[in-house]
C-alpha cells in the first residue's frame, strides 16, 4: 500500500472494482444459447482467488522488486496471464461458445467502471502516485467511454435506435482510449521502458489495490470490447437479440 494516501483511497478502489466484479457476474449469469453450463458462482469464486493472489503480491511488494527486469513483475504475474486468458476464450472451440453468449448490452454497460477508475487516477495524480499523463487533465480521455457507454447500451441494445455499425465504431474508438492509457501507464512506470512522468512516476499500480487496475479490470474492459467487437462484426441479428 502507500502509506501517505487517505484510506478512503483504498475504500474508493475497492468499491470500483466490486462494480467491475458485481457487473461481470451479471454478464455470465444472463448468458444465453451456450451448449454448456456457464457456472457465474463459479466463475465468480476463480475470479476472486485471482484479486486475492494479485493483492498478496503487490501487498508484499512483489511487484516493487526487481524494476529493472524486463518484463515487470506485475506483467509477468498480473497481466499476461490474463491476457493469454482472453486469447485461450478467442481461440479454441469452447471459448468462442462461451463469449458468444453473452449479452452485448450487459457488457456494454460494464463500461461504466472506467468513470470511477479515472476519477482514481486523478486522485492519485493529486497525491503524487502517478503522473498527470495518465489522467483527462494529461492524455487519457478514456472516462469518455465510460460515460458514453450507458447511453450507447440504452439506445443501442434496449431502444434499438443505433445501428450496429454505430456500435462497432463506439467498441473501436473507445478500446483506442483504453489502449492509450494502457501505453502511456506502461511508460510511466519505473521501469527500464519508462519514457513519461520521470518526476511523478506511475507508482500506483505497483501497490495494492490500485494492481487490480492493470490485473483484473483493464483486462475486463479489453475482453468486453474484443467480445463486442467480435460478435457485431460477424452478426447482423445481435441488436434484435441482446
Amino acid at each position: 500500500m502507500i502509506e501517505h494516501l487517505p484510506n478512503y483511497f483504498t475504500i474508493f478502489f475497492l468499491l470500483t472494482t466490486l462494480l467491475a466484479l458485481v457487473i461481470f457476474y451479471n454478464v455470465l449469469d444472463n448468458s444465453k444459447g451456450c451448449p454448456f453450463n456457464v457456472n457465474a458462482p463459479n466463475i465468480i469464486i476463480a475470479v476472486t482467488f485471482w484479486l486475492i493472489l494479485q493483492a498478496f503480491l503487490s501487498f508484499y511488494k512483489v511487484y516493487k522488486t526487481d524494476l529493472d527486469v524486463i518484463p515487470p513483475k506485475i506483467a509477468l504475474y498480473g497481466t499476461i496471464p490474463t491476457i493469454i486468458t482472453i486469447l485461450i476464450f478467442f481461440f479454441t472451440t469452447k471459448g468462442k461458445m462461451f463469449i458468444d453468449s453473452l449479452p452485448l448490452k450487459t457488457l456494454t454497460y460494464l463500461h461504466v467502471v472506467r468513470i470511477p477508475v479515472e476519477i482514481m487516477l486523478y486522485m492519485l495524480f493529486l497525491q503524487n502516485a502517478v503522473p498527470s499523463i495518465m489522467t483527462f487533465v494529461g492524455l487519457n480521455f478514456d472516462i469518455l467511454a465510460g460515460i458514453t457507454a450507458p447511453i450507447i447500451a440504452y439506445y443501442g441494445f434496449t431502444k434499438k435506435k443505433l445501428s450496429q455499425k454505430v456500435i462497432l465504431i463506439w467498441n473501436f474508438f473507445s478500446l483506442i482510449l483504453l489502449l492509450v492509457i494502457v501505453v502511456l501507464a506502461i511508460l510511466s512506470a519505473p521501469t527500464p521502458l519508462q519514457v513519461f512522468g520521470k518526476e511523478q512516476p506511475n507508482i500506483a499500480i505497483l501497490n495494492f489495490p490500485y494492481s487490480w487496475l492493470p490485473t483484473f479490470i483493464a483486462p475486463l474492459v479489453f475482453l468486453a470490447h474484443l467480445i463486442s467487437i467480435r460478435r457485431l462484426k460477424f452478426s447482423d441479428e445481435l441488436i434484435s437479440s441482446n
